[in-house]
């Protein structure tokens, strides 16, 4: 899954201080997991949609198993 024209370190760090500095503006800086995510996303590991997927699938569980 890699991309043709990858991101450089500089530019992926660059995007995930964004991202976070953009949550943490509402409250709700990201957690390590969530910059986990995001590189693999942004160094073409895997796709937004796989991942939404999976964390849908992951809390999806969870609140079955509390109601």
């Amino acid at each position: 899954m890699s991309r043709r024209n990858p991101m450089t370190e500089e530019e992926i760090e660059q995007n995930i201080r964004a991202v976070n500095a953009t949550m943490a503006m509402e409250g709700m800086p990201l957690t390590s997991d969530d910059k986990r995510r995001l590189r693999a996303i942004f160094e073409g590991k895997t796709t937004t949609k796989k991942t939404i997927q999976e964390l849908l699938e992951k809390y999806s569980k969870k609140a079955k198993e509390v109601i």
